[in-house]
């Protein structure tokens, strides 16, 4: 029986001179180039050979969303919303004491709705209006009711703000570490989220660091985007600024929201889930990690390999 052999061949390892011609014979191989001349392996016995081409499609970029993915932040939002709501004595008919989102409700309320604002004014429209005492009988008009929502997102973000400030509040697992694999190997690097920009860049700066955060290829919020998560339009808009195809690209985000933002966009998505998103259904995902402590930068490269190959 005829013994073989197999030859691989990776693209990044070819000459920018060669086309994409080539000829193949049982005896030999020849590469046409631009130039005249050519390039041919000959072998002494009949050989099958094989072409590696996977490199076609390969992890260009990292993105990152912040809440729930770099910090878990679902309970110090709602702890800065309740706090919101208190001051502004925020009460939705036919309640007498100010609105407050108990844990359950929020974490239904922040899977189903992406960003602050988007939030409330949903919550108001199902539940009713609310008096305060930014107007003490409940807005009738666009505009008031739009001034009511910017009043309290903007005390809400300050509020948050403190609650960063504090030194309480630590990266998640394996984050600082995965961001470094990431631009030690030359990939690129994004921050997406749907939470307002001055938020986010307080997260950011308190906690991956000044340095990690001025080192970002692409930082994008919900202050940059018409249309929030599940809309896909924050992670288009990231691909076009880093100058990469999205299926180069690959999320790391810890929601259902996220991870539709993600796949309409045609980008592969990794789930880093929290204990409010650990039940939602994340099958459009192509890895699930309770955190990132066990995540290397070489695993995330196999499946998205894994990925392009199997579709």
């Amino acid at each position: 029986m005829a013994s073989h052999s197999t030859l691989f061949i990776s693209p990044q390892n070819l000459s920018s001179n060669f086309s994409s011609l080539f000829y193949y014979s049982p005896r030999s191989l020849t590469f046409r180039t631009k130039r005249s001349s050519s390039l041919s392996l000959t072998t002494t016995k009949p050989r099958r050979l094989y072409l590696s081409v996977s490199a076609s499609h390969s992890l260009q970029a990292l993105i990152f969303d912040c809440d729930g993915v770099i910090l878990e932040s679902e309970h110090l939002h709602r702890e800065a919303y309740n706090d919101a709501f208190a001051h502004f004595n925020v009460r939705c008919p036919p309640s007498s004491q100010p609105l407050n989102w108990d844990l359950q409700f929020y974490d239904v309320l922040q899977n189903l709705i992406g960003g602050g604002k988007p939030k409330m004014r949903w919550y108001f429209k199902e539940h009713g209006w609310p008096s305060s005492t930014i107007f003490e009988t409940p807005p009738e008009s666009d505009e008031e009711r739009a001034k009511l929502i910017d009043t309290l997102q903007d005390w809400k973000t300050e509020r948050y703000k403190e609650i960063i400030k504090s030194g309480t509040v630590e990266p998640r697992p394996g984050v600082l570490r995965l961001m470094d694999e990431a631009k030690a190997a030359g990939k690129m690097l994004a921050v997406c989220s749907a939470a307002t920009k001055s938020s986010v860049v307080l997260c950011l700066e308190n906690l991956i660091g000044m340095e990690r955060f001025k080192g970002l290829d692409c930082f994008l919020a919900g202050d940059d985007v018409k249309e929030k998560k599940p809309d896909p339009l924050i992670y288009l808009t990231a691909a076009k600024r880093l100058g990469v195809s999205e299926k180069n690209c690959l999320v790391v985000e810890d929601s259902v929201i996220g991870l539709q933002a993600a796949t309409k966009a045609g980008m592969s998505c990794v789930i880093t889930y929290t204990s409010s998103t650990a039940d939602q259904d994340f099958k459009d995902s192509i890895a699930i990690y309770p955190d990132l402590s066990n995540v290397r930068l070489s695993d995330l490269e196999l499946l998205l390999q894994n990925k392009v190959a199997a579709s």
